[in-house]
């Protein structure tokens, strides 16, 4: 799945994962999921409201994480495009995107996830989540 670094001015402030991907791919009853960022693994907690209103995770960490990949990759203005990949349970990987060359001619739809398959991105390894 095609997640991006949420930002409040030129702060990152969480993860965006979107409402399709979290009715996809986490359970309810999940409390917290591990991030594997690099060489790093991380337990980040899940607000009540990530299910509902706020499909985003926050964690001091993974936001100094990202605020470095945001910088490095997109200058520290625009938001960064991850693949985030089930790894089974509550376990995730999060990594670059990469472009998809077959589909850089669609449209941009309105809703955000659908923007990301505008781009043409797909999850790091080729397939498509």
């Amino acid at each position: 799945m095609v997640v991006t670094s949420q930002c409040c001015g030129h702060r990152v402030t969480g993860l965006y994962v979107g409402a399709d991907n979290v009715r996809r791919y986490f359970p309810k009853h999940l409390s917290e999921i591990e991030l594997q960022i690099d060489h790093l693994r991380i337990e980040c907690g899940l607000d009540p409201d990530f299910w509902q209103d706020q499909p985003e995770i926050h964690d001091p960490r993974l936001c100094v994480w990202l605020e470095s990949k945001q910088m490095k990759e997109a200058g520290s203005r625009n938001p960064v495009l991850l693949s985030m990949t089930p790894k089974g349970g509550n376990s995730f990987v999060l990594g670059p995107a990469t472009l998809n060359p077959s589909s850089r001619a669609r449209r941009a739809p309105a809703t955000v996830n659908a923007r990301h398959d505008a781009y043409g991105l797909q999850p790091q390894g080729g397939a498509a989540a």
